[in-house]
């Protein structure tokens, strides 16, 4: 059975991966300030600007490592540097969540999996600068996923949304910004499916069309039942940006693949609930 340490497992989408996977298999995970955790002996308390993650990794010896780790920058380029080391010489994957910032630079058409990289802005140079890193590594020994904007009952643009309604404040949208998105329910579905089927190389995973960013918030509006919702228009260019990564040379299987109108069935049910 595959032994899975999940960086970051406390966070909203470390915490959905973690679910779906736990029972299926051997499961750890990091956690830094929700205390909730602290009881669960799967998980390790770990401050990314303070701690080694050697300790940790040494400790569980996985035989998949998830990275969903947020924080310092540099002290993401250090633990990177460790895990890449590590899976190098020892019988293991790394699985890094990367994002569609990566081509924030190219914005005039949407990207693909072996795409040039170019970002202008300091998170997507970060992603790109760990891609590098894991792309030295024989295939077999990583997946990088690129992630656009993921949603759920509990996603940080959803909660968003909700602080908004409550204090009547405008939500703001960019109606020049075409994008993919995705949910996490699908989205850890995706990952289960990879770990099964030993899928190594660059993913996009994502809705396989395009949706103007105005648009998606003001479906998701709907089946929140708000009826004059109050939008704050943000215009970044005079023309459409994009900043879409689909799938187009490692295709999930069909049962697998999204819509844009899935993740809003998606989270309508959700919200509903």
């Amino acid at each position: 059975m595959n032994r899975i340490l999940i960086l970051g497992a406390s966070g909203y989408i470390g915490q959905a991966i973690y679910k779906e996977l736990c029972s299926y298999f051997d499961v750890y995970g990091t956690f830094y300030s929700n205390k909730s955790f602290a009881k669960n002996k799967h998980f390790f308390r770990y401050d990314l600007d303070y701690d080694g993650i050697d300790e940790i990794v040494l400790q569980v010896q996985p035989t998949i490592i998830i990275s969903a780790l947020r924080g310092d920058f540099a002290a993401q380029i250090e633990a990177h540097t460790f895990l890449t080391e590590y899976v190098k010489t020892k019988p293991c994957k790394l699985i890094f969540l990367s994002s569609a910032n990566v081509f924030d630079a190219y914005s005039s058409y949407p990207s693909y999996e072996f795409d040039k990289t170019l970002s202008e802005s300091i998170y997507g140079k970060l992603k790109i600068r760990i891609e590098n890193m894991l792309m030295r590594l024989p295939q077999k020994k990583y997946a990088i996923i690129r992630l656009p904007m993921v949603f759920g009952n509990n996603s940080p643009r959803i909660l968003e949304i909700k602080d908004c309604l409550r204090e009547k404040v405008p939500i703001e949208v960019f109606p020049n910004l075409v994008m993919n998105t995705i949910s996490d329910k699908k989205l850890t579905q995706q990952i289960h499916y990879m770990i099964n089927r030993r899928k190594s190389g660059i993913f996009h995973l994502g809705a396989e069309d395009l949706i103007h960013h105005d648009e998606f918030f003001t479906e998701i509006l709907k089946s929140m039942n708000v009826k004059k919702p109050v939008f704050k228009n943000v215009y970044t260019s005079n023309f459409d940006r994009f900043l879409a990564v689909l799938p187009k040379d490692n295709k999930l299987p069909k049962h697998l693949a999204t819509s844009n109108q899935e993740t809003l069935a998606y989270i309508s049910g959700k919200i509903k609930e």
